[in-house]
């Protein structure tokens, strides 16, 4: 059985997406149910700064049909704070809201600061702890964690893939183990390279894997496009 694709940008609520996107008079409570008529996933960032009140994301819920996923970055304070040590009670906490979701909740995001080596204790302990009731991904910046991928393969989280236009994401298969987790953050996307990630999307789809691709907010409102245009080359690529 073919994977699913959970296609979408990073945030949604953006007044400079009026026009590009967003009908020129639309509303901005209007703005969620209006995108997810477009795509299937949306990756929350806000998360990372503010802690959601549950109001907040039940709105979200019953804003958007069945089958949308949304995903969550974790707060800072687990990920930038605590650096992953010690915070069991700040991920509980954390999760306890994202329940709030269910079940449009998709994936938890973990993206963790530069300057944080690779530690294989620190990351197992930490792994340990998560109910294994969620999916979970990891974007580790510092490049010593390239040595985790197995680490979090064997206790079920997925590999984040990133690629900005200082750091190219290479080719090759994408991380699939137990899904993969795309982040695609370059301002600009040729055809050709839009393609090429198209081509590996349905790779993996075709093995059975879903994947969550999330294009960058900016300000010109490029990232929905890239993101629609993704999504015609995807099914294109089904035929």
């Amino acid at each position: 059985m073919p994977g699913t694709l959970y296609l979408g940008t990073s945030g949604f609520a953006y007044d400079e997406w009026k026009g590009p996107f967003y009908p020129p008079s639309l509303k901005q409570r209007d703005m969620l149910p209006f995108y997810a008529t477009r795509f299937g996933s949306v990756e929350i960032n806000y998360t990372f700064r503010q802690q959601p009140a549950e109001t907040t994301l039940a709105g979200w819920r019953e804003a958007t049909p069945e089958g949308f996923q949304i995903t969550l970055k974790a707060h800072q304070r687990i990920t930038h704070w605590l650096r992953l040590a010690n915070a069991d009670e700040a991920v509980s906490n954390f999760l306890g809201r994202a329940k709030a979701l269910e079940p449009r909740l998709g994936a938890i995001l973990f993206q963790c600061p530069p300057n944080l080596p690779y530690d294989r204790s620190l990351i197992e302990n930490f792994l340990g702890f998560l109910p294994p009731t969620f999916r979970y991904a990891f974007e580790f910046r510092h490049p010593s964690w390239a040595e985790a991928k197995d680490v979090l393969a064997s206790q079920g989280a997925a590999w984040c893939l990133a690629e900005t236009d200082e750091k190219p994401a290479g080719d090759g298969p994408l991380p699939a183990e137990p899904f993969a987790y795309l982040r695609l953050r370059k301002l600009q996307y040729s055809e050709e390279e839009l393609r090429t990630w198209a081509g590996r999307i349905r790779a993996a789809l075709d093995g059975g894997v879903d994947v969550f691709c999330y294009f960058k907010h900016e300000e010109k409102g490029a990232g929905p496009i890239f993101a629609q245009r993704m999504h015609e080359l995807v099914l294109d690529s089904a035929a």
